[in-house]
């Protein structure tokens, strides 16, 4: 991406992403992404906020040669992870009289991963402000949102806090702030559900913390910059909250037909009852998308089918997958169908629900039937219809009260 003026001495000077299509190794990006790095040219003093994915190297010295930066002094490491600090080395071979400013977390982290010499760092805390002339560099330390090193800097005279990961989106675009609301909404929604949502305490926390502040622009180090504050706040605090949304999510996987046709006769009968439902046919499923659904979700129903003594594997990675994203779902249950194993089958909900232990969820009826649904098996999914749909009317009631 090439060099845009955010304000007044303020460039992004980072790199798009267009073709990467998978984060980790784990987390899909069907839009791409982006590395935002900043320039500030104080009065005094030049800083860099966040370096650049190795790779993206080359736009990063592009865009600092077009805007003719023949010294930084300050270079900004708001978190480790190496898609905003893994150029660093390369950085200082350019820029050796830099000094890297960040916290004590991060330049352990910085000293292990990348084998920067521990004088070229200078740690700062939440009390720390640095002078670059007619600017002020001041810094807010926010653990677990979403590695233990993060932390945010802000310039009280521009009102930008630069968040690193903390509200960003992994989305490809050339535009420098939100234009596409309803786009970038659903790209900052599956952003927090994949990384953000297993730390919602603590996004929780630093989300309340910059409702307080005088912002104008928030810039992260992925997507957009917001340049109206209370629409990603907005946002946070509800994707956040405690509060769910009465909808059911099903993540299944079907053999031969069986588990498959008991869900789709559970969600029917949901649908029913005007329940919103979302199933996700889990070879076929994007976890993405189901990170996303998680989210608002009130009710998990795991559709099992029984391989050998236990779950399909494709039930307990996505029940793995699930478990580390602790959703904020208040019941969980499992439906499924096994073929030989009578009395392992009947152990499958308890085998499902050990997947999950960080789920802190009631537990609802499971069902579990040998081989095809019969009329005694749809009967029991009506009466888990009936539940789940009972236990909503209760949960979003109280949930009412307490707003109110």
């Amino acid at each position: 991406m090439a060099v845009q003026k955010i304000r007044e001495n303020i460039y992004y000077v980072g790199a798009i992403d267009w073709d990467r299509r998978l984060f980790d190794q784990l987390i899909p990006l069907p839009h791409g992404t982006s590395y935002n790095s900043y320039l500030i040219e104080g009065s005094e003093k030049t800083v860099l906020i966040d370096a650049v994915y190795p790779k993206k190297w080359d736009d990063l010295l592009s865009n600092l040669k077009t805007l003719k930066v023949n010294k930084i002094d300050y270079i900004v490491s708001n978190h480790s992870e190496p898609d905003h600090s893994g150029s660093l080395p390369l950085l200082l071979e350019i820029y050796p009289e830099a000094q890297i400013l960040t916290n004590s977390k991060c330049k352990e982290l910085l000293i292990n991963h990348l084998k920067i010499d521990e004088n070229k760092i200078t740690e700062v805390d939440s009390s720390t402000k640095i002078s670059i002339g007619d600017k002020t560099l001041t810094f807010i330390i926010a653990p677990w949102v979403h590695w233990p090193d993060t932390m945010f800097t802000y310039i009280p005279e521009e009102k930008i806090i630069f968040t690193t990961d903390f509200m960003g989106s992994h989305l490809a675009t050339s535009d420098l702030f939100v234009k596409n609301e309803w786009v970038v909404h659903e790209a900052a929604k599956r952003y927090y559900a994949e990384i953000m949502m297993p730390f919602r305490a603590h996004v929780k926390k630093y989300t309340e913390q910059l409702k307080g502040m005088d912002i104008e622009i928030i810039a992260a180090s992925h997507g957009p910059l917001y340049d109206k504050p209370e629409f990603i706040i907005d946002a946070y605090t509800d994707w956040a909250s405690d509060d769910v949304k009465g909808e059911v999510v099903i993540p299944y996987v079907s053999m031969y037909e069986n588990t498959g046709k008991m869900v789709n006769y559970l969600a029917d009968r949901l649908i029913e009852k005007g329940v919103k439902v979302t199933l996700f046919n889990l070879p076929e499923t994007d976890l993405g998308e189901l990170a996303v659904y998680l989210v608002d979700a009130t009710t998990i129903v795991m559709g099992a089918s029984m391989v050998l003594a236990g779950p399909h594997p494709a039930a307990v990675y996505a029940a793995s997958i699930i478990n580390a994203l602790k959703p904020k779902a208040k019941f969980i249950t499992s439906i499924g169908s096994f073929g030989w194993a009578d009395k392992l089958g009947e152990k499958m909900h308890e085998q499902v629900k050990a997947l999950m232990p960080a789920i802190k969820a009631e537990s609802l009826t499971p069902v579990f039937i040998k081989g095809s649904p019969t009329e005694n098996a749809y009967r029991k999914l009506d009466e888990l219809a009936d539940e789940i749909f009972s236990r909503h009317e209760d949960a979003m009631g109280k949930q009412q009260i307490a707003a109110g």
